[in-house]
């Protein structure tokens, strides 16, 4: 028996699925040479999802990372000789034109993501996979790339693994639990295993549905359950006896069965000639707690493989052989079918990254075998160089908020993700059912009883318009126009677009507490905030100044938009988007601690501290007249982007003068307890609530205002958003070479332009035309080759944003596109559910085309 060593650079926990094996295979790439992998069972697993997988690669989502690393993977697989590039096709059944328009919408998102799907017709669909009935068959997608792992993602990982261990780089260690991960002042320090400790300052959980018991080892809560996967075999299917192949036909995918099937090859393949048929429940989910996995020895087939009961599968299954006939027609082998477990999180995305709670504990956790070599490369990137081939805030394990992953909270938000893992189609503004009501301002009571339509964003409860208004604000709901496509109007609310136009004419309120706020005070908060800033933030900036700013990566991209007020000589305020406030917090504090700095203090007044935006021609004279000292807040008194207290009526109120909607105005902070005070006072002198419709799409594409982690990623730098700085300031900050550096260049790759719709009507809907409101991110096209432009770093255009604009009355988006097509006046075509929509250039980098004095972005 190896001895196991008593120090290593890195320990990988769960090293024999095929994201472990991928997380040492690229950590090996980049240059690491002493790493030690574990697994509580053998290497590769037997008894890990990667054991069972089907190992199924369908690269098309309308996710942008997931397109990448799946597309990666396969690749990957592909240069190792074990990947069989059979394609795929995802049908829509006759009757099902909302299966058939969420195909199309895939293609787009094929087209902006980098992916090479397309349309087929029933014909095709039976060409491809002859098992199908095609009278039931109403159209389908066309994926070529699409494919199986051969002979199974297990034997891979076993080659990568022996690779490694072959290198020199890597030991391993089968069946060796870690017994318990040692922290120490929040940091880790090793591992204990029944052979002995390892001491290491990193660790990376690749456990899969084991995950959360290894993490809470730690004191790290991962958002994550396991949820049964009803998985069936039928035969013997003896079509390709002879072949050698381990599969035939191509991949069928019926999601609107919530189904998927394919044929196992050749009876002397990997599988043995059968038809493999598997299915996602939309109705009760199983999930299973980890704790609750049984062992190895009590199995009957593995700890991962549960046993399947009938009624799970009853009418799926019955619906299933009306389109596949074989699949009655052949016997059901009961014993080699099962329950399969699989990860799924409480947002849908996999947990990459460093565990916000512990340093030196990374995840690369619920991970699908067609996305394991890509996220595996992810997490050795991001830990060797500290950035990633493309941002990762969608998957970032630091984007939860700790009220987020508390169990209730992520068993609930689980059930929902597993519930639509195929069906049915999920809208880009789809909200979550559980998890509701966790955070909420002290205006909710009021906006409750104005009829909020409420949304959810980081746990907070945003209300998007108010049902009060229809009535309030009928005559301006008479200039928005209908969405007569319900997909269009679907989670949206006209009267939104009504408060804006009032808002405009005369004055508004907008909940704004879902602001993440922190106060940062002491000897060491003005050189922190400097060395994160790209602005200038200390030094002789005046007290009670607001600064918008950024903070970059080592490589100049766009990490962060923030606010930073400098409230006295030692003190800030940083406000930062809801969303995006946790991933800023961690980078503040782990920044810090990376410099050195430690005579600081953070206090988080998030949930102390409740906001309103009040906004409009008359905001002054609105607030002016509830003042106790109504002078102080004339123009000269009280400039833009400043900020101090005042009273209102007695209360004590710290005011920012600033906007994020056009319209002259402040932010008024006030503690909780106050808050419904203001919102009556205001209320009472005839202020009508606005939505965060307004706040959060219209006006801010109006503006043409940048959105963190949407239109500003790492992937782009400053100069190429539109918010570089007229000039760098002396003092030196983050990512400050690479952005003089960035500076430098006669051009930039991309330029991140605002795009306005020319024309938006459909004339093949219902056989009259009809007008479209886009939602969500569609391919940018040239309107001479039909291609989406690709800027010379591979970057390709779509929308990173789209609204509708009412008080420009045009549909306004805003998307990168490379030097030569970013002109003002360049037509592009827009792709929408297999249609094209001209739009064109209204302006390149950052200008409104809604222009009024006093603004400035902030997500």
């Amino acid at each position: 028996m190896a001895t196991q060593p008593s120090q290593a650079d890195a320990v990988i926990i769960g090293l024999g699925g095929i994201v472990g094996a991928s997380v040492a295979h690229h950590l090996i790439e980049r240059g690491w040479t002493n790493l030690v992998g574990l697994d509580a069972s053998a290497i590769p697993t037997d008894v890990g999802s990667t054991a069972h997988a089907s190992d199924f690669c369908f690269m098309t989502s309308h996710d942008r990372m997931a397109c990448y690393t799946t597309t990666y993977s396969r690749h990957f697989y592909e240069s190792m000789g074990h990947y069989h590039r059979v394609g795929g096709v995802e049908i829509a059944r006759v009757g099902d034109e909302a299966r058939l328009a969420e195909l199309q919408r895939k293609v787009a998102s094929g087209k902006a993501f980098g992916t090479n799907v397309s349309m087929i017709d029933a014909d095709q669909v039976v060409e491809y996979f002859p098992l199908i009935e095609r009278e039931l068959v109403l159209g389908g997608m066309w994926d070529p790339d699409a494919g199986l792992v051969v002979p199974r993602s297990q034997r891979v990982a076993g080659a990568l693994i022996e690779h490694a261990l072959e290198s020199g780089h890597l030991r391993a260690f089968a069946d060796t639990p870690v017994q318990d991960i040692d922290v120490q002042a929040g940091r880790v320090h090793g591992v204990h295993t029944a052979r002995g400790y390892i001491a290491t300052p990193i660790v990376i959980l690749a456990c899969g549905i084991w995950g959360p018991l290894p993490a809470a080892m730690a004191g790290v809560a991962l958002p994550l359950m396991p949820v049964e996967h009803p998985l069936m075999f039928f035969g013997p299917f003896d079509t390709f006896a002879g072949t050698g192949k381990e599969i035939g036909y191509p991949l069928m995918r019926d999601q609107g069965n919530s189904a998927y099937m394919r044929d196992t090859g050749d009876p002397t393949s990997t599988e043995g000639g059968l038809l493999e048929w598997g299915y996602y429940e939309t109705t009760q989910p199983r999930l299973v707690h980890p704790r609750d996995i049984l062992p190895r020895d009590r199995a009957r087939l593995s700890p991962s493989m549960r046993d399947l009961e009938a009624d799970q599968i009853a009418e799926p299954f019955e619906r299933a052989v009306e389109l596949t006939p074989a699949l009655g027609e052949l016997g059901w082998d009961e014993k080699h079918s099962f329950n399969g477990l699989l990860s799924v999180t409480s947002d849908g995305g996999s947990l990459i990254g460093e565990a916000p709670e512990t340093r030196g504990l990374w995840c690369c956790e619920a991970v699908w075998v067609k996305d394991g070599p890509g996220m595996g490369k992810i997490l050795a990137d991001w830990i060797t160089d500290g950035r990633t081939a493309m941002d990762p805030c969608a998957i970032d394990i630091a984007r939860f908020y700790p009220v987020q992953k508390t169990p209730h909270h992520v068993y609930g938000r689980c059930l929902e993700i597993a519930r639509k893992i195929y069906d049915p189609p999920v809208h880009p503004r789809e909200p979550f059912e559980s998890g509701r009501n966790l955070r909420r301002s002290p205006f909710w009571s009021r906006e409750s009883e104005l009829g909020g339509y409420f949304m959810e964003a980081a746990g907070w409860e945003r209300a998007h318009g108010y049902a009060s208004n229809e009535t309030r604000l009928a005559h301006y709901l008479e200039q928005v126009p209908e969405r007569p496509v319900e997909w269009d109007a679907r989670h949206f609310w006209r009267v939104s677009n009504a408060e804006q136009l009032t808002m405009s004419d005369d004055v508004g309120m907008i909940n704004l507490s879902h602001f993440a706020i922190f106060d940062i005070s002491g000897h060491d908060a003005e050189a922190l905030l400097e060395r994160l800033s790209v602005a200038r933030v200390g030094g002789d900036t005046p007290l009670g100044k607001g600064v918008y700013t950024h903070f970059l990566d080592a490589f100049g991209g766009v990490h962060s938009d923030l606010t930073i007020v400098r409230l006295a000589a030692d003190t800030y305020r940083v406000i930062c988007g809801g969303d995006t406030g946790h991933r800023d917090l961690m980078w503040i504090t782990r920044q810090a601690e990376d410099f050195g700095l430690t005579r600081w203090h953070l206090e988080d007044r998030t949930d102390s501290l409740a906001t309103l935006g009040l906004w409009g021609p008359n905001a002054r004279r609105t607030l002016q007249a509830l003042a106790d000292e109504p002078e102080g807040l004339s123009d000269e008194r009280f400039p833009f982007a400043t900020a101090r207290e005042i009273r209102v009526r007695g209360l004590p109120v710290w005011a920012f003068r600033i906007s994020y909607v056009g319209e002259q105005g402040w932010e008024l902070y006030v503690p909780f307890s106050y808050g419904l005070t203001l919102w009556d006072m205001l209320f009472e002198a005839g202020v009508p609530p606005v939505g965060i419709e307004t706040y959060a799409n219209s006006r801010r594409l109006e503006k043409s205002l940048r959105l963190q982690n949407v239109d500003l990623l790492t992937d782009y730098n400053l100069v190429e958003a539109g918010l570089a700085r007229p000039r760098v300031k002396a003092v030196d900050f983050h990512g400050k070479a690479a952005h003089l550096e960035q500076r430098a260049r006669d051009r930039q790759p991309a330029y991140l332009c605002t795009l306005v719709m020319e024309q938006h009507l459909d004339a093949s809907l219902d056989n009259q035309a009809q007008a479209r409101y886009p939602v969500g991110q569609s391919p940018l096209l040239d309107p001479e080759s039909g291609e989406v432009p690709v800027d010379s770093l591979g970057r390709r255009s779509y929308t990173t944003s789209i609204a509708y604009g009412p008080s420009l009355g045009r549909n306004i988006a805003l998307g990168y596109l490379p030097t030569e097509y970013a002109e003002q006046g360049r037509t592009l075509l827009l792709e929408y559910f297999g249609k094209h929509y001209p739009l064109s250039v209204a302006a390149v980098g950052y200008r409104a085309l809604y222009d009024e004095e006093n603004t400035r972005p902030r997500s």
